[in-house]
């Protein structure tokens, strides 16, 4: 309390009043032997700088700083294999939005594979051999070009979810049992939304695929995956080569409602 005083009154550039308070407040002799040392506190803690109102305002992050981020994210096809940022740096990307995302009881249910270079293409020479095998010959043109621009990315995030939680928690609380699943698949799209909108920010262009159930297998088997795994999306990532075209809105009437103020 002492020290506050005298922080306090040293910022006012007035030496008197925390004198006549310590004169008050303590014995004589106590007095005149801490004098000297809280004084000098105090005139070193006058000393140190104080940060600008503007300096804290910058420090303090603005809700716009996320709303435009979430403008920036959009589904950019036109991808390469120059990141702006180290395969490291982007892996730690994804792995701060496992960490941070939330989930229903707090779950942790979601699981996250990130593929870098030619594992990355090999995952997309799986979808390729699956889709060749029932879509037709003369039709599979189109769809191989969309393939090619998923191989020439430099990465995918796979996204799973661990049944063996799930279910963990259907026999823990049975009155929400049929809940869990659903619940679970919240939690996934927000992970999604995380590490997608992220590497947005950071100048990652990324779009969202869902080749499960077909490539299912292969995947579980190429990268060890635990069977109570389950796949469901796969986010590829890579430099941007062109930008998403422009993005039509539509009205906000019957999609939003405010109540009360």
């Amino acid at each position: 309390m002492l020290k506050g005083i005298i922080y306090y009154s040293v910022l006012l550039k007035s030496f008197y009043p925390i004198r006549k308070i310590l004169e008050q407040s303590l014995p004589v002799p106590l007095f005149f032997r801490s004098r000297r040392r809280y004084l000098a506190a105090g005139q070193a803690a006058f000393q140190k700088p104080i940060p600008s109102i503007s300096k804290r305002k910058e420090d303090k992050m603005s809700h716009r700083i996320l709303q435009q981020a979430a403008e920036t994210r959009r589904s950019i096809y036109a991808l390469n294999k120059q990141l702006p940022l180290s395969a490291a740096e982007t892996a730690q990307i994804v792995e701060h939005a496992v960490k941070h995302t939330p989930s229903a009881f707090n779950s942790q249910s979601t699981r996250v594979v990130v593929l870098f270079g030619a594992e990355h293409e090999k995952l997309w020479q799986f979808a390729e051999n699956a889709l060749r095998a029932i879509v037709p010959a003369d039709r599979f043109e189109p769809t191989a070009q969309k393939l090619a621009m998923f191989k020439a990315a430099a990465g995918t995030v796979l996204f799973f979810e661990d049944q063996n939680v799930i279910k963990g928690l259907q026999e823990q609380f049975p009155a929400y049992a049929e809940n869990f699943p659903v619940w679970a698949e919240h939690a996934d799209a927000m992970h999604q939304y995380a590490v997608w909108t992220t590497l947005s920010a950071a100048g990652i262009g990324a779009n969202l695929q869902h080749y499960n159930p077909l490539i299912d297998q292969d995947v579980a088997r190429e990268w060890d995956i635990p069977a109570s795994w389950t796949l469901r999306a796969q986010l590829v990532f890579g430099g941007v080569q062109a930008p998403a075209a422009e993005k039509a809105y539509g009205p906000l009437e019957g999609r939003f409602k405010v109540f009360g103020s």
